[in-house]
């Protein structure tokens, strides 16, 4: 019974599959109606990368970048397999091109940036084509005042590709700090299981808010390394997302059922945020303002005297990018603590 469940469940449009933790045997329709939870353990199933940009993005909005960019086996890597060949049977099966897709879209009517990565692809490994791809997404969301969220799931570097897979930790890393320090624009790190590797190193714990899903895991050399590297055991929830939180390199965990609600909610509030230029905008302006129109404002309110008399929403936090708190706060007061202003295990305050 199991093994027909698991032939059935390979072949496309099978009914039925098991769960990798607890063995629950589960109808594909329900399990894609629950976000690919499973409904006895609770714990997260593999998403294709098409399945959560579905669960993201509003119907009809998604404008895709760069399909049919493609690796090219320069190394002419050879193991068990050519290079050539694992990736033509990783196209064959996701129909993807390499291991991320990105695009632009709409969420809850919020214009993004979104870059997606598909574990099923060679194990969501970043080769050249990973890494060219989110850079060019970085630079479009930077010219266009795009807010970035970028969904991680990867084992790291691809190795098919020697030191040109990891280069693209720098080069992304460069691009995100013109984006992040120059643009003065939010990016979204969305964690999944697993993160490892060269992506954790780089772009996964870079975000603005880092946010997880519950006991993914995340981490950089795998557990049995460190162990033996330290000679120690390590904690039994080391390298999961609540180990992480717990430690404030996570801000939020949140379910996959509620994720893009959380989201909304976050770029709600940072729409509603000024600048953290002292003297900019002033607060009788709409609060939903793109990019070109709050430099308008802000040249505008500079050479206004009558504007500057105004009550802003903001004053003087001592540099070009927001805090958490400056980033989260609303007319209602609403908080929510981010805990990746930890050190180290510091408690709430």
């Amino acid at each position: 019974m199991l093994s027909w469940i698991e032939k059935d469940s390979s072949e496309e449009g099978g009914l039925w599959t098991r769960c990798d933790q607890c063995g629950a045997v589960l109808y594909i329709k329900h399990l894609k109606e629950n976000y690919y939870v499973c409904s006895t353990c609770h714990s997260n199933l593999q998403m294709t990368s098409r399945e959560r940009f579905h669960s993201l993005i509003d119907p009809g909005t998604w404008q895709p970048f760069d399909e049919t960019l493609s690796s090219i086996d320069i190394l002419k890597f050879q193991d068990q397999k050519s290079y050539v060949s694992r990736l033509q049977e990783a196209q064959y099966h996701t129909n993807l091109q390499d291991a991320i897709i990105t695009g632009t879209g709409l969420l809850e009517e919020i214009p993004i940036a979104l870059g997606i990565m598909d574990f099923n692809f060679m194990g969501g490994s970043m080769g050249s084509v990973v890494g060219e791809k989110i850079t060019r997404l970085i630079e479009y969301a930077a010219n266009e005042g795009l807010i970035l969220i970028l969904v991680c799931a990867s084992g790291g570097a691809r190795m098919h590709e020697g030191i040109l897979s990891l280069m693209q930790m720098a080069k992304i890393s460069a691009a995100l700090n013109i984006y992040q320090n120059h643009a003065n624009l939010m990016y979204i790190s969305i964690l999944t299981s697993p993160t490892t590797g060269g992506v954790t190193a780089s772009f996964a714990m870079l975000g603005d808010i880092i946010i997880a899903e519950p006991n993914a895991l995340i981490g950089f050399a795998g557990r049995r390394v460190i162990e033996q590297t330290l000679q120690e055991k390590l904690p039994e929830n080391f390298q999961t997302a609540e180990y992480l939180l717990e430690h404030g390199l996570l801000d939020l965990i949140i379910p996959r059922e509620f994720l893009k609600e959380a989201i909304y909610e976050i770029l709600d509030i940072y729409k509603q945020t000024a600048f953290t230029y002292p003297s900019k905008v002033p607060s009788y302006f709409s609060p939903c303002l793109n990019l070109l129109t709050e430099e308008k404002i802000r040249r505008t309110s500079e050479a206004n005297p009558y504007l500057k008399k105004l009550p802003f929403l903001n004053q003087n936090l001592g540099g070009a990018r927001a805090s958490a708190g400056a980033l989260l706060y609303n007319p209602q007061k609403l908080f929510q603590f981010l805990n990746g202003s930890m050190v180290l295990g510091e408690q709430e305050p």
